[in-house]
């Protein structure tokens, strides 16, 4: 498992002092452009290459959130490269050894001259090296969105949702559904099926629906297709 240290800052925190749950997600971010970066995989090979990774899916689930000042170990590791697909864990470990947080994530390859799935070179299946996937409970990338959904108030999309790639990046589509949660909803899992890339000034229309110890928050564009579909429990 690649992996790099870190301590848990006063500007990755909440109001109780620990770590928010767009703070995991912008390490396990981080811990990957890291490795990719360190093995010439990063954003240079890729844009003189034309490809882009985007995301398809996550999922997070979150033993405990880490106070302000502890000390972590942030993990990831390839384990699936299949076609134009790849699949990757991340992990945040304590000082005691102790799993806080583990995730999957699907990964697509495109071209992004033609915005279409391009398969994975040899030089890059190489390049990572495959490990066995961690052990958790690995759900269904797909989300059923429940029926009595609510309609929020409408999101249009800023400079600051933007990433690298000048689409919103895949935590800040997350950070805009947890604003629909209502108060004091302990999040440990969170799963979020990435459908399609928004951009500067598109609209995002949220639907909320809450069923029994889960939010379904699905953001959808004008005529009604979704962006991102994220389940939170």
């Amino acid at each position: 498992m690649y992996t790099f240290e870190s301590r848990i800052r006063y500007s990755e925190t909440d109001s109780e002092g620990k770590l928010t749950m767009a703070s995991l997600i912008n390490y396990f971010q981080d811990c990957s452009t890291f490795q990719s970066e360190d093995l010439g995989l990063g954003l240079d090979y890729l844009k003189e290459r034309h490809m882009v990774w985007v995301l398809s899916s996550w999922q997070i689930v979150a033993e405990r959130y880490p106070k302000l000042c502890e000390k972590v170990t942030i993990g990831t590791l390839p384990y699936e490269m299949k076609g134009f697909l790849g699949s990757r864990n991340f992990a945040m470990i304590d000082a005691g050894g102790e799993y806080i947080a583990k995730a999957n994530s699907l990964w697509s390859l495109l071209d992004t001259e033609t915005g279409k799935p391009t398969a994975v070179p040899g030089e890059m299946k190489e390049g990572y090296h495959l490990e066995e996937k961690l052990d958790m409970e690995y759900m269904p990338r797909k989300i059923a969105v429940p029926a009595n959904t609510v309609r929020r108030e409408t999101v249009a999309v800023k400079k600051h949702h933007l990433d690298t790639n000048y689409h919103v990046n895949n935590q800040q589509f997350v950070n805009i559904a947890m604003e629909f949660l209502p108060e004091n909803f302990a999040v440990r899992q969170i799963r979020a099926e990435y459908k399609k890339q928004a951009f500067l000034d598109d609209l995002l229309f949220p639907f909320v629906a809450e069923e029994e110890k889960r939010f379904v928050v699905a953001l959808r564009d004008q005529a009604g297709k979704p962006y991102v579909v994220v389940e939170f429990s």
